[in-house]
């Protein structure tokens, strides 16, 4: 098939800029929907968002992952029990099952795969 013809079918890219999303209050701080649930009619492979992080509730996910990386700030990470601290520049994988929580002042952008939803939101 050429190019146009795949159209309808094909999702849309998606280009979105900060302040124009959504922010919540979430279990981890303030986070701000950059690709999330609003965008499902294009299928986004995963959701991001920009998070500040004041403190977090430990949670799991039994389907999704989730990667951290730090955008401003320090603090640590608690992942299944065991702190570590993490800071500008880090990066965090976090598979389906690890309780985690993260402390400190952080700007952190997380990365859902795939798009996790408030039913894959555990608490222990």
């Amino acid at each position: 098939m050429m190019g146009n013809e795949m159209d309808g079918e094909r999702p849309k890219a998606i280009i979105r800029h900060e302040e124009d999303c959504r922010s919540e209050r979430s279990t981890c701080g303030w986070r701000h929907l950059l690709i999330s649930s609003q965008d499902a009619a294009d299928k986004p492979a995963a959701w991001v968002h920009a998070v500040d992080i004041d403190g977090a509730k430990e949670h799991y996910h039994k389907a999704g992952t989730e990667i951290y990386y730090v955008l401003e700030g320090e603090g640590s990470i608690r992942l299944d029990g065991e702190d570590h601290p993490i800071r500008k520049g880090s990066v965090v994988h976090i598979p389906p099952g690890i309780i985690h929580g993260a402390k400190g002042r952080m700007r952190v952008l997380v990365v859902g795969i795939p798009d996790i939803t408030e039913g894959d939101l555990f608490f222990p």
